[in-house]
């Protein structure tokens, strides 16, 4: 490919001249005047090799002048692009879960990186404060607001105020009208719980079930819940004579209290011995776990929960544990594909889909070293 980018003699004769330096600043030049790239076009533009290229982006990129987003194309941080520095407003829905601080500290990490400001709001798990909240957002003149907050009933509402701004708005796992959405494909996740429940099933019960139970949250509205009807279908892929086995719902509102309660009274009717169960959360997982317990029924359940949080995976370590899994999101990558995202939004450089998925991952007590060892080898040390 012919490029402006070739070496001119001056450059290579310039005294003085550190090579590994003049093409990291080669690569940003390119980057400056194209956009985003990904690896290969970087080195043939660059006439440089892949190898190279690689340890000269993770270099400019562990340094904070350049960021990869989720599909892999390399950019410059938003404090070396030219142009004005961006501020962007992010309303969570709690700092309570680890899930939601390992996002918001993700987040404000790669937004230093990028030089792009943030105005973090909490609202408390109330849909009235989120309101108000995002009217404090908008007063802020921000440039692009990302919303963390799982109440369908003021989702409406609150896209009504951004887009009556004329700002661009971020759903992040909760869907919004009219919002670009960032998150888990949630019937598909559904999907990886309940074929492994029934392959787990298979290997302990002979693949027989009596019973599926649900923990859900309808608050969340049909999106998220789609985790759980997911679910059902992997669960019937994997053992068609469990369509004969009882589905029972239950509200345990993404709460470890709230599920430790519901599924405490469900377990006071059902006499079910084989019960698999899938929860849309991980406190929920953890609440039905601990209603099991309390009714001196754990050999009755397998429990998959969703999000793979710390508290599921300490949990996962303890051996027979009943919470045979969780569908891992790393909230904790959320972050930096979230400043890409809202900076391509903002540069228009390049085109963004309606729903940016994240990809997810089944985690079992066997895979953990796999993908947490470091923490498992901080734990022991503790």
């Amino acid at each position: 490919m012919e490029s402006q980018y070739s070496e001119s003699p001056l450059e290579r004769t310039a005294p003085y001249q550190i090579e590994s330096v003049d093409r990291a600043c080669r690569l940003m030049r390119i980057l400056q005047s194209e956009g985003s790239l990904p690896l290969f076009e970087l080195a043939e533009i660059s006439h440089l090799s892949r190898p190279t290229v690689f340890r000269l982006m993770a270099t400019l990129q562990a340094n904070g002048m350049v960021v990869k987003d989720g599909s892999r194309k390399y950019r410059l941080a938003g404090g070396f692009s030219p142009g004005r520095r961006y501020k962007i407003g992010y309303l969570a829905e709690t700092g309570e879960t680890s899930f939601y601080r390992a996002v918001t500290r993700g987040l404000l990490e790669s937004a230093e990186r990028a030089g792009v400001d943030i105005v973090l709001l909490d609202s408390q798990h109330s849909p009235d404060i989120a309101l108000a909240n995002a009217d404090r957002l908008v007063a802020e003149n921000v440039d692009l607001v990302m919303m963390f907050q799982s109440y369908s009933q003021v989702a409406a509402v609150i896209s009504t105020r951004v887009s009556n701004r004329k700002l661009p708005l971020i759903a992040v796992e909760m869907p919004h009208p009219n919002a670009i959405y960032f998150g888990v494909d949630n019937c598909h996740a559904g999907l990886t719980a309940g074929r492994y429940l029934a392959h787990w099933a298979e290997r302990h019960w002979k693949g027989q079930v009596d019973e599926i139970l649900l923990i859900g949250s309808p608050r969340t509205g049909s999106l998220p819940e789609a985790r759980l009807a997911g679910s059902i279908l992997g669960i019937h892929e994997v053992l068609p004579n469990s369509v004969q086995a009882k589905i029972a719902t239950v509200n345990g509102d993404w709460q470890f209290d709230m599920s430790v309660e519901a599924v405490t009274r469900h377990l006071k009717k059902s006499k079910a011995t084989r019960i698999l169960v899938s929860a849309i959360f991980d406190p929920s997982a953890l609440g039905a776990l601990q209603a099991f317990k309390d009714a001196d029924r754990l050999q009755d359940c397998a429990i998959v929960g969703q999000n793979g949080s710390i508290e599921a995976r300490l949990q996962m370590r303890k051996a027979g544990s009943r919470l045979i899994g969780s569908v891992a999101y790393f909230p904790e990558r959320y972050g930096e594909q979230l400043i890409a995202l809202a900076l391509d939004i903002l540069t228009q450089r390049v085109s963004v889909p309606n729903a940016v998925f994240i990809k997810h991952q089944l985690i079992t007590p066997s895979n953990l070293k796999q993908h947490y060892g470091r923490e498992m080898r901080a734990v022991k040390t503790a």
